[in-house]
C-alpha cells in the first residue's frame, strides 16, 4: 500500500511538472531551517492572489514536488509548518469577535460574523485547495492525508491541521459527488486488481477466487470518485443466500451449488474494505450499504434479509488481557483480580477446575493464547463458555459510550442489530487470531436502522436478537456438565 501511494504521488507530480513546466524547490531532504524559510516564501505567494489563479496554480505544483523531495525528517518538518504557521490568527479572530459584538444593527452584525467565519477560516485551507484544482490534485491530497496520519503527533497543532485536511477531503467525497458501482469479471482488469490489493477482511487467494467473488449469486459494489476513476474508494462484497449464513467456509465455497436467484431470501454482507487510508474519518461506509441495500431490493424484490458475516476482531485480545494472571500486592485484592473472578462464572469455573477457580481461569488464559487454532475436539468444551463471553463482549464491554469492538461499533452506528453468534464460523488461523472462530451476523431490519441508530448515538444502547441476549445471560454449565 506505502508503495502504491508514493508511485501514485510521484505520478502525479511528473505529470504536473510536464504540463506546467515547474520543478521543485532544490532542498535538504530533512527540510533544515533554510530551507523551511524558503518553503515559507513559495507557500506565502501560492495561498495569495498574486499573479492569478495560474499563478497559484503552478506554485501548488512545485510546493507538491518539493514534498516529494523530502525524507521522514523533511515531511515531519513540512506537517509542522503547515500546523504551527498556517493556522487562523488569533489577534484577527479576536478583532473580528469584537466587532460582532460591537455591532450596533442587524446588517452590521450579520457582516461581521461574515468576517469573523472568514477569519476563523486557516490559512493552510488554501494552499490544501490549490491542490484539489490540480490535474490529479485530489488523489495527491487524499495521499498526503495518509502521510500526515504517519506523522501526527498528540499536539493540538498537528491535529487541527489533521481535522482541517479531513474538513476539506469530506467536501469532496459528498455522497452526491460518488459513483456507485457494480463490479463484475467484466470490469477492466486495473480495476479488479485493485479489489485483490485492498481486500482487508478475506485476503482474496487469486484470480479465480475473485471469479468466484463475482460470480453467480454474488455482487461487489463500489464507491467511485469521478475524480479518481482508476481507484475504489471503498467496496462492499455480497452473497445472495436463502437465510442468514453462519459459515465463511461455506459462503466462500465456489465449487458450492449456487443457490437460484428466484429462491434467495437474504443479502450477506461478508467483507467492506476502505481502499484510502488517507479517507480515515470520512464516512463512507454507512452510506455504501444504504446505498447497495437499495439497488438489491430494486433489483431482487425477493429479499427480505440484510445481514453481515463479520469478524470480531477485538475479542481474542480483550479476552487475553482479562484473563492474564495478575499478581496482588501483598494482602491486597486488586481491581484486576475482582475482574478476573467475575469473568468466569462459578459453575463454568467448576466445570473447568473443580474446586480450583483461579486454576480454570489460568487454563483459559492459556487457550485462548494459543497462536493457532486447537482441534476442535479440544476446543469444543469450551463452547458454552466462550460463546457466552463473546455475546457478553459485543453488548457489555465498551470505550466510553461506544462498543469496544470497532466492527461491531461501526454496523451499531449505522443501525443493525447484533443478530447472531457462529461457533467456528471461521476456523483458520484468521479468524482464530480475530475472533476464535466464531463470526457475527448484524442485521439491518430497514424499519428499525433509523431508532437502533439514535438509540446507539445518543443512549448507547445496543439491540440484540432474544438469541444473543440469552447466550450474555444464560450459563450454560449446570453441575459441572456441558
Amino acid at each position: 500500500m506505502v508503495t502504491q501511494r508514493l508511485e501514485r504521488m510521484v505520478t502525479q507530480v511528473r505529470r504536473w511538472r510536464s504540463t506546467d513546466g515547474v520543478d521543485p524547490l532544490p532542498v535538504s531532504p530533512s527540510l533544515p531551517d533554510g530551507d523551511v524559510r524558503r518553503l515559507r516564501k513559495l507557500i506565502d505567494e501560492c495561498i495569495s492572489d498574486r499573479g492569478g489563479e495560474v499563478a497559484a496554480r503552478r506554485r501548488a505544483s512545485a510546493i507538491g514536488g518539493t514534498y516529494l523531495e523530502l525524507d521522514d525528517t523533511g515531511k515531519q518538518n513540512f506537517f509542522r509548518l503547515l500546523a504551527d504557521e498556517y493556522d487562523h490568527d488569533d489577534a484577527e479572530v479576536d478583532e473580528a469577535i469584537d466587532r460582532v459584538l460591537r455591532a450596533r444593527d442587524d446588517d452590521k452584525r450579520r457582516a461581521a460574523e461574515r468576517h469573523l467565519a472568514t477569519t476563523l477560516r486557516p490559512k493552510r485551507e488554501r494552499l490544501l485547495r490549490r491542490f484539489v484544482g490540480l490535474d490529479g490534485g485530489l488523489q495527491f491530497l487524499v495521499d498526503l492525508r495518509e502521510e500526515l496520519l504517519t506523522h501526527r503527533s498528540a499536539d493540538g497543532a498537528m491535529s487541527a491541521l489533521d481535522d482541517d485536511l479531513r474538513s476539506v477531503l469530506e467536501g469532496w467525497f459528498d455522497l452526491a459527488l460518488l459513483e456507485l458501482k457494480r463490479l463484475s469479471w467484466d470490469t477492466p482488469a486495473a480495476l479488479l486488481e485493485k479489489l485483490i490489493d485492498y481486500e482487508a477482511v478475506h485476503a482474496i487467494e487469486s484470480w479465480d477466487d475473485l471469479r468466484g467473488r463475482l460470480g453467480p449469486g454474488r455482487r461487489c459494489y463500489a464507491y467511485i470518485h469521478p475524480m479518481m476513476p482508476a481507484e475504489p474508494l471503498i467496496f462492499v462484497e455480497v452473497a445472495l443466500t436463502k437465510g442468514i449464513a453462519d459459515s465463511l467456509v461455506r459462503l466462500l465455497d465456489h465449487d458450492a451449488e449456487p443457490v437460484q436467484l428466484d429462491q434467495v431470501d437474504t443479502a450477506i454482507f461478508y467483507s467492506i474494505s476502505n481502499c484510502q487510508n488517507g479517507l480515515r474519518g470520512v464516512s463512507l461506509g454507512d452510506l455504501l450499504i444504504k446505498r447497495v441495500v437499495e439497488e438489491l431490493t430494486t433489483e431482487q424484490p425477493n429479499l427480505k434479509t440484510f445481514a453481515t458475516l463479520s469478524p470480531i476482531p477485538g475479542f481474542r485480545t480483550w479476552l487475553i488481557k482479562q484473563s492474564t494472571p495478575s499478581v496482588p500486592s501483598a494482602g491486597e485484592a486488586t481491581a484486576k483480580n475482582a475482574t478476573q473472578t467475575s469473568l468466569l462464572d462459578p459453575a463454568e469455573a467448576e466445570f473447568v477446575s473443580p474446586g480450583d477457580p483461579a486454576d480454570a481461569l489460568y487454563q483459559l488464559h492459556q487457550l485462548v493464547s494459543q497462536e493457532s487454532p486447537p482441534p476442535a475436539s479440544d476446543l469444543e468444551r469450551w463452547r458454552p463458555i466462550l460463546m457466552r463471553l463473546c455475546a457478553s463482549y459485543l453488548v457489555d464491554q465498551r470505550r466510553g459510550s461506544r462498543a469496544l469492538d470497532a466492527v461491531a461499533h461501526f454496523h451499531l452506528s449505522n443501525g443493525a442489530r447484533v443478530e447472531q453468534l457462529n461457533w467456528r464460523a471461521n476456523p483458520g488461523q484468521s479468524g482464530w487470531m480475530r475472533g476464535l472462530g466464531m463470526m457475527v451476523n448484524y442485521r439491518y431490519l430497514l424499519k428499525t436502522i433509523e431508532a437502533n441508530h439514535d438509540s446507539y448515538i445518543s443512549e448507547s444502547t445496543i439491540d440484540r436478537s432474544s438469541e444473543v441476549e440469552k447466550l450474555r445471560t444464560t450459563v450454560a454449565i449446570e453441575k459441572g456438565r456441558s
